[in-house]
């Protein structure tokens, strides 16, 4: 049944995305971010089922506002300060966004009678993991800022739905990646290396075993997740439930690309200087497998081919440009 949905961070790279899945099955959809970019308002002009909003999280009252004109049937939540680097670099800007914005956001669909929050979390609020696969009830320990923000998220709408019937339904997705990835994080560091025919030598971090999905399949979880008429859980691991190592992801890039020269050598891995990682490892999917119908379309290999091919020809493309 076609919905209205307000998406915020409706304009970002996963955002949007979600946005573009949600028109695509029929449901009228507002995209909510902080700015719109020219291609979203271009794309919001040629589309009358999508309208683009400029609004701040951080905003309770304009939040609020929008939500009471709006009055959606559901939110898709996906604004956030995203990854570790990104969230230690300005811990008190990330909790800001990804705490206070949440709790502004819940407010407000509280108040417009919204009764269900679709939140986009993360393997972060896990920690290390425990063991090579983890299901949903491992237990959530983050060793980031930008994991404890997420959890805080999780437990924020927990609180909501208990005091007030607000569900809000978590899916958890892991290392997302795909074109435009628009931070400079594997596999795109070692993909848009390669294209240039730059060698790529990291020190440290091939040991990583990590779960990597390719951005269709975690917008795959959030639209199923939003559309399924009642839940037993309120939370969802969307991934692959598969955990190459990142030297195995760099070596699916040289054999890839001609003349690629990328290599991670053993160690821990670090998303930013001083920074170790938690331990990590696949998520057990079959909960969104058997609740959901969730069904991931691209392994790493799939994916990474698919990445590659898009990134080639944007590529390409710039040339042409210039």
């Amino acid at each position: 049944m076609a919905q209205k949905v307000v998406v915020t961070g409706g304009t970002g790279w996963l955002g949007g995305a979600v946005v573009k899945a949600l028109l695509a099955r029929g449901h009228t959809v507002v995209a909510a971010d902080v700015a719109v970019n020219p291609a979203f308002a271009a794309l919001a002009n040629a589309e009358p089922a999508l309208t683009a909003v400029s609004v701040d999280l951080a905003d309770a009252a304009g939040i609020s506002a929008l939500l009471m004109s709006v009055k959606p049937d559901a939110i898709v939540h996906c604004a956030a300060i995203v990854g570790v680097a990104n969230c230690a670099v300005n811990p008190a800007k990330a909790y800001r966004v990804n705490v206070e914005g949440t709790v502004n956001l819940f407010e407000a669909a509280c108040l417009a009678g919204i009764k269900r929050v679709v939140n986009v979390s993360t393997e972060e609020t896990y920690g290390d993991f425990q063991s090579a696969v983890i299901g949903e009830d491992h237990p959530q320990n983050p060793t980031s800022i930008y994991g404890a923000t997420k959890l805080a998220s999780e437990q924020i709408g927990r609180v909501y739905a208990r005091q007030y019937g607000m569900e809000c339904i978590n899916v958890r997705t892991c290392w997302v990646y795909g074109p435009d990835l628009p931070r400079p994080r594997m596999p795109k560091t070692y993909i848009d290396a390669a294209l240039k025919g730059e060698p790529l030598h990291i020190s440290t971090g091939g040991d990583l075993a990590v779960d990597q999905v390719y951005i269709d399949d975690t917008v795959q979880g959030v639209v199923l997740a939003l559309e399924k008429e009642h839940h037993r859980f309120d939370a969802y691991n969307v991934a692959t439930g598969e955990a190459p190592t990142v030297s195995e992801v760099a070596q699916i890039v040289n054999a890839a690309i001609p003349g690629a020269d990328i290599r991670v050598d053993p160690g821990p891995y670090y998303p930013s200087e001083g920074i170790v990682s938690a331990k990590k490892g696949a998520l057990d999917i079959s909960r969104a497998r058997v609740e959901l119908g969730y069904a991931p379309q691209f392994s790493i290999l799939k994916g990474m081919e698919k990445m590659i091919e898009l990134s080639r020809a944007e590529l390409s493309n710039r040339s042409i440009d210039k």
